[in-house]
């Protein structure tokens, strides 16, 4: 639920029927609840911890070279969302916490993904460096179909409006 407030922190109203909507998601894809553990992030204390000591070590200009960064700055600004806020661009950071927390090795993650996983992988190891190893660094894993067009060709994304809805 972190991850959504990053650009769309200015209505929380919908939040809870976001986070009913993910999980649904994922019990329709098939995540069994019996051998898998689906949690709402917040109720996680140690995430916005783990993320906050990561803000601490990471440059901005790391942030600031993300692939993505500054093309949905201008795509989501264009739809009158202002997501010029550490939020959005600390982002990152966040993911990082939220994969490194559980010690992950590998990452399941599609083509267009990738540079964001050695992004978190670059922070990870300044951590380790900057106090001792305590993580471990992922690998991304890709699947035979790592990329996911939307209807207008560009890869699906809800910020882009070109996903396929149920």
């Amino acid at each position: 639920d972190w991850h959504a407030l990053t650009s769309s922190f200015e209505d929380t109203s919908r939040l809870p029927e976001y986070i009913h909507d993910m999980a649904l998601d994922w019990l329709s894809a098939g995540l069994d609840p019996e051998k898998n553990v689906i949690f709402v992030q917040s109720q996680v204390k140690e995430h916005a911890e783990l993320h906050l000591l990561l803000s601490m070590i990471t440059p901005l200009s790391w942030l600031e070279r993300v692939p993505t960064y500054k093309d949905k700055l201008t795509q989501l600004g264009s739809q009158g969302k202002d997501i010029n806020t550490y939020g959005f661009l600390g982002y990152p950071e966040l993911m990082t916490a939220d994969i490194i927390l559980y010690k992950a090795d590998t990452v399941p993650v599609g083509e267009d993904q990738v540079p964001h996983l050695e992004l978190t992988r670059e922070i990870l190891r300044r951590f380790n460096y900057l106090y001792q190893p305590i993580f471990p660094e992922p690998k991304p894993y890709l699947s035979k179909s790592s990329l996911l067009p939307g209807i207008d060709g560009r890869k699906m994304s809800k910020s882009y409006g070109n996903e396929i809805s149920f």
